[in-house]
């Protein structure tokens, strides 16, 4: 089954409904342990990037993480395209529900490209992520520019246990007049989570109000963790 097919034949409505009510929701293994080994041995290659960002120097943790260059290596165009036509079903749904002024997410990557370019965001966000032991990402939000796409994607690429310890995925919601929640969203190798980029909504007696969502990685005890990250809007 290759790349596509397998993000088609996901169970949309359970992510759908998960994604709604917590704000994530994790895919099952939709890489290979060889693909995943691959983009892990791809940080090494220069060429694929456009700048690599050392944390600690912009008080951004402890790590490193590169953006890849346009054209994107094809397994990653792959993903972009695949699992952005079911995500913008649900972005759609999430504007209707907060009443956003922001036009309908196009239903295909390739057009909503066109309008992140056309608003001056030309350079692309997906990213490969280098943790060594004691390296952890803070608690933060990808926005790159007025455009933003509501959710993004993140793959684990190393083996937990066995590659690395530690390092969990962390998210944490702050609710209107309440204290925030943290999620940890457990991975296996090649297993993605999809999660808010900024905010999403929730229900309340009031009716619809707005959770704040930011993500982050905790510090790593031992060994190596490679996380690829899959941003839909590209960076002005």
């Amino acid at each position: 089954m290759n790349l596509t097919t397998k993000i088609t034949s996901l169970d949309w409505p359970r992510i759908e409904t998960e994604i709604t009510d917590s704000g994530h929701a994790t895919t099952g293994s939709l890489l290979t342990p060889e693909q995943c080994r691959e983009l892990a041995a791809g940080y090494e290659d220069a060429t694929h990037f456009r700048s690599r960002i050392v944390m600690s120097r912009h008080g951004f943790g402890r790590g490193e993480y590169q953006y890849y260059s346009y054209p994107l290596p094809p397994i990653i165009q792959a993903l972009r395209d695949a699992l952005y036509p079911p995500l913008a079903c649900v972005a759609n749904k999430w504007n209707q529900a907060l009443g956003n002024s922001v036009a309908s997410f196009p239903s295909e990557r390739s057009v909503f490209k066109q309008l992140c370019h056309q608003a001056g965001q030309s350079r692309p966000t997906p990213l490969l992520f280098k943790y060594n032991q004691g390296d952890y990402n803070c608690l933060h939000q990808d926005l790159y520019g007025e455009l933003v796409f509501p959710l993004q994607v993140a793959f684990l690429l190393s083996e937990p246990s066995s590659d690395f310890t530690g390092g969990e995925f962390v998210l944490t919601e702050q609710r209107p007049r309440m204290q925030s929640r943290v999620s940890v969203v457990p991975l296996h190798q090649g297993e993605a989570v999809i999660f808010a980029v900024n905010h999403r909504p929730q229900r309340g007696s009031r009716g619809i109000y707005r959770v704040a969502m930011r993500h982050g990685v905790s510090p790593i005890r031992s060994g190596q963790r490679f996380t690829l990250g899959v941003i839909f809007h590209d960076a002005q």
